[in-house]
C-alpha cells in the first residue's frame, strides 16, 4: 500500500504524476532547488522539501538529499519522472536499501537497458533488429574515426547512457566525427557524467517510432501501440503522435513483439518505451529502451484512455495488470506540440526570462468530440532558468481522424498566448500547416529537409496576404472609432505595408478604401484598390466583420473573397491572427508567420518617400552572444585567421551546447571572455577583422 509518494522530478512531469496522485487519494512530496522556489509543482503537492542549488548537480542529481527528503517525510514510495536520476540504476538500489518503493523498473533492468552499448548486445543476443554499429567503448576521436569509416557514412554518434538528445550527433564525413565526437562526449559528461560514447550506422529517411510498454512483476507484458516521433530537431522530438501514419497493423503487431521479447529477456516491470528506427520499406531496427515514463507519453493515453502513471504506481504495489492485450484499442488520433522556450527565428536559440503573460487554452472536450490537454509546470509569471530544460508545455490534441486532431491543435496554438519570452508555437504552427506533414510524409529529417535555412516564417498566399491586410485594415480603422469619438465618420483610403520578418527584402504594400456602417464598431466595408501586388480581387466594396479576443490578443475576420481560379466570389472565409501593438506598428502572427505592419492614411503615405531611411549599425565584425549560458569551450586565440562557418566557441545554455561560427574568413582581433564565464544576451565574445 502507497500512501505517500515523493516525485523526484521537475516540472510538467512532476505536476502530471502529482495529479494521478490526488485522483488515487495517495499524497505527495515535491523536491525543489533555489531556482523552483515559486514553482507549479511545489503548489501542488502536499508538502514540499527544498534541496539545494539551482544546477542539478546541486540539488535534483542529489540522491543522498533526495533519499533524506523521502526519510524526513515518511515517504512510501518515489516516482523519479524522466530525466535526473529516473534511469540510474545505483539510485534504485539505494532506495531498495532504505526500505522505499521505487515506482519504475528494478535495478538490473535500468542498468542493462538504460546503457545504450548493453541494450543492443542484449537486444541482438534475444533476436530483436538492431542497427549495424560499433558496440563498445570508443577512447578516442582518431578510433570513432576509423570506426565511422569501417561502418560507412552518414553514422550516428551517441551517448551510451544518454537521453533527450543530450549527447548525439549525426556525422557525414570524417571531419564531423572528429567534431561531433568531442562535443557528444562533452555534453554526456555534463548531462549523465558517463563519457562513454558509441557508434551506429545512420538508416537515411528514417522515421523514429517508438512501443510503449506495460509490464507487471508477474511476467504479464503488453504493448499500447506505437508512437510516431519523427518530427524532431537536433534529435529533440518536437511533435509527437499516436497512432503513426505510416505503420500497419502486421508492422505494429510485429515490433510489439519484439518490444515484449525485449522486456521479457530484462525482467522488465513498470511501463517503459522501446524505440525503434524504421526505414521507408517498414524494416524495423532496435535504437534503445527507455526504462522510465517517456515525455510523450500523453498521446498513449489520449488514444488508449490508459493512465500510465496510474498503472505504474498499481505494478509497484505488487497489483498484477488487469489490461490484456485484446482488451487495448487505439481510438482516434492524439498530436503532442511540445512548446519551448526558444526563438525558432534565430537558430532555436534558447530564451530565458519571466512569462508575462501565459494564457493557454483551457484543457476541455469540445462541442465537436475532440479533446485539448495542456501538461505544464509553469505559470504567468514564473522565470524561465537557464538550468533546465526549456520545455514549457505538452500541448495535445485529440480527434476521431488525424485531420480532425491536426485541426483542433492548430486552434490549440492559436489559442495559447505567451508573452516575456521567445517561444516555437509559430514554428509548431508552420509544421501543423505544412502539406507534407499534413499527408503523412514524414522522416527524422523532416526539419532539416523543409527548413534547411533556418524557420523564418511561412509566406502567405496571395489570398491570405490579401485577408490579412483587410483584417488589420479594418482592425485599425475600427480601434480608431473607438478611441476617438469624434469619428463619427471615416470614409478614406488606407496605405498597409507588411513585413514578413527577413522572408522579404522590400514591403508588400496594399491599398484600401473604407467605409462605415452605421455605428457598428466591428463592422466595416472594404474595398482594395488596384497596385503591383494584388489585382483583380474584388472590384467592389465587401463586409469585414470582426471578432476580437484581447484577453488572448486575438482578433478574426469573417471576410468573402475572390476565388481566381473558379472565377467567383467565396464565402464566408475566416481568417484569425494574434495581435499586438509595439508603437508605432501593429505586429501580427499568423500560422507561423510573424509581420509587421504599419497602416497609414492615404496623405500621410504619401510623405514617406520623403522620410531618411533608418541608420543601420554595422555589427558584422563582432560575435555576439545570442542567449544567457556558459562559455565552455573557446576554440580559437586572438590573432587567429578563421575560414567561413569555421567554430568559435561552445555556450552551454539549457543543458544543450552551442556551437558559435564564424560569419566569412576574417581575423580573431579581439576575444573579450575566457572559458567558464556566464554569459549575458548581446554581450561581445569576440571582434573580427575582414580584409
Amino acid at each position: 500500500m502507497i500512501n505517500k509518494i515523493l516525485i523526484a522530478n521537475r516540472g510538467e512531469i512532476a505536476c502530471r504524476i502529482i495529479k494521478t496522485a490526488k485522483k488515487m487519494k495517495i499524497k505527495t512530496v515535491a523536491v525543489y532547488s533555489d531556482a523552483d522556489r515559486s514553482a507549479e509543482h511545489v503548489n501542488l503537492a502536499d508538502e514540499a522539501v527544498y534541496l539545494g542549488g539551482s544546477a542539478a548537480s546541486e540539488s535534483y542529481l542529489r540522491a543522498d538529499l533526495i533519499i533524506k527528503a523521502c526519510k524526513e517525510k515518511k515517504c512510501d514510495a518515489l516516482h523519479p519522472g524522466y530525466g535526473f536520476l529516473s534511469e540510474n540504476a545505483q539510485f534504485a538500489e539505494l532506495l531498495q536499501k532504505e526500505g522505499i518503493t521505487f515506482i519504475g523498473p528494478s535495478k538490473s533492468a535500468i542498468a542493462s537497458m538504460g546503457d545504450k552499448i548493453e541494450s543492443k548486445k542484449i537486444a541482438k543476443a534475444a533476436g530483436v533488429n538492431t542497427v549495424p554499429g560499433h558496440i563498445g567503448i570508443i577512447d578516442n576521436e582518431d578510433e570513432a574515426i576509423k570506426i565511422a569509416n569501417e561502418i560507412g557514412y552518414p553514422v550516428m554518434i551517441k551517448a551510451s547512457a544518454g537521453g533527450g538528445g543530450k549527447g548525439m550527433r549525426i556525422a557525414f564525413s570524417k571531419d564531423q566525427v572528429a567534431e561531433s565526437f568531442e562535443r557528444a562526449t562533452s555534453e554526456a559528461i555534463s548531462s549523465f557524467g558517463d563519457k562513454r560514447i558509441f557508434i551506429e550506422k545512420f538508416i537515411t529517411e528514417p522515421r523514429h517510432i517508438e512501443i510503449q510498454i506495460l509490464a507487471d512483476n508477474f511476467g504479464n507484458i503488453i504493448h499500447l501501440g506505437e508512437r510516431e516521433c519523427s518530427i524532431q530537431r537536433r534529435n529533440q522530438k518536437v511533435i509527437e503522435e499516436a497512432p503513426s501514419p505510416f505503420l500497419d497493423k502486421k508492422t505494429r503487431n510485429e515490433m510489439g513483439k519484439q518490444a515484449i521479447k525485449l522486456a521479457l529477456e530484462v525482467g522488465y516491470s513498470s511501463a517503459g518505451t522501446v524505440e525503434f528506427i524504421v526505414d521507408k520499406n517498414k524494416n524495423f531496427y532496435f535504437l534503445e529502451m527507455n526504462t522510465r515514463l517517456q515525455v510523450e507519453h500523453p498521446v498513449t493515453e489520449l488514444v488508449t484512455g490508459i493512465d500510465l502513471v496510474e498503472q505504474m504506481i498499481n505494478v509497484a504495489t505488487g497489483k498484477k495488470l488487469e489490461i490484456k492485450q485484446e482488451d487495448v484499442r487505439l481510438n482516434g488520433s492524439a498530436i503532442e506540440s511540445r512548446i519551448y522556450a526558444e526563438n525558432p527565428y534565430k537558430n532555436f536559440l534558447p530564451s530565458i526570462g519571466r512569462l508575462t503573460k501565459y494564457d493557454p487554452p483551457k484543457e476541455k472536450k469540445h462541442d465537436d468530440g475532440t479533446l485539448t490537454r495542456n501538461d505544464t509546470g509553469v505559470k504567468e509569471g514564473d522565470e524561465i532558468s537557464m538550468f533546465y530544460d526549456p520545455m514549457i508545455a505538452k500541448l495535445c490534441s485529440w480527434g476521431q481522424t488525424r485531420e480532425i486532431s491536426i485541426k483542433r491543435m492548430e486552434s490549440a496554438l492559436d489559442n495559447f498566448l505567451l508573452e516575456g519570452i521567445d517561444h516555437n508555437i509559430p514554428f509548431l504552427s508552420a509544421i501543423l500547416a505544412n502539406k507534407r506533414f499534413k499527408s503523412g510524409d514524414l522522416c527524422t529529417s523532416f526539419i532539416q529537409e523543409e527548413y534547411n535555412e533556418g524557420f523564418n516564417g511561412v509566406s502567405p498566399s496571395v489570398e491570405e496576404e490579401w485577408s490579412l491586410a483587410s483584417l488589420i485594415v479594418a482592425y485599425h480603422v475600427t480601434e480608431t472609432i473607438k478611441d476617438n469619438e469624434n469619428f463619427k465618420e471615416i470614409s478614406d483610403e488606407w496605405e498597409i505595408r507588411l513585413k514578413y520578418n527577413s522572408m522579404l527584402s522590400d514591403d508588400s504594400i496594399l491599398r484600401f478604401k473604407t467605409e462605415l456602417i452605421g455605428n457598428e464598431q466591428n463592422q466595416i466595408k472594404i474595398k482594395p484598390l488596384p497596385n503591383k501586388i494584388v489585382t483583380g480581387i474584388i472590384d467592389d466594396f465587401i463586409t469585414i466583420s470582426l471578432e476580437k479576443d484581447f484577453s488572448k490578443k486575438l482578433v478574426s475576420a469573417n471576410i468573402q473573397l475572390f476565388d481566381t481560379a473558379k472565377s467567383e466570389t467565396t464565402y464566408p472565409k475566416k481568417i484569425q491572427c494574434r495581435i499586438s501593438y509595439k508603437d508605432p506598428n501593429l505586429y501580427l502572427s499568423y500560422r507561423g508567420t510573424l509581420i509587421s505592419t504599419t497602416v497609414l492614411p492615404k496623405h500621410v503615405a504619401k510623405q514617406m518617400q520623403h522620410m531618411k531611411p533608418m541608420k543601420v549599425v554595422d555589427k558584422s565584425n563582432l560575435l555576439i552572444c545570442p542567449m544567457p549560458g556558459k562559455l565552455i569551450k573557446v576554440l580559437v586565440k586572438e590573432n587567429d585567421v578563421v575560414e567561413d562557418g569555421q567554430a568559435l566557441c561552445v555556450i552551454e545554455a539549457m543543458k544543450m551546447e552551442n556551437t558559435l561560427i564564424a560569419p566569412k574568413k576574417c581575423k580573431i582581433s579581439k576575444i573579450n571572455f575566457k572559458e567558464n564565464d556566464t554569459l549575458s544576451v548581446d554581450q561581445v565574445i569576440m571582434e573580427f577583422l575582414f580584409n
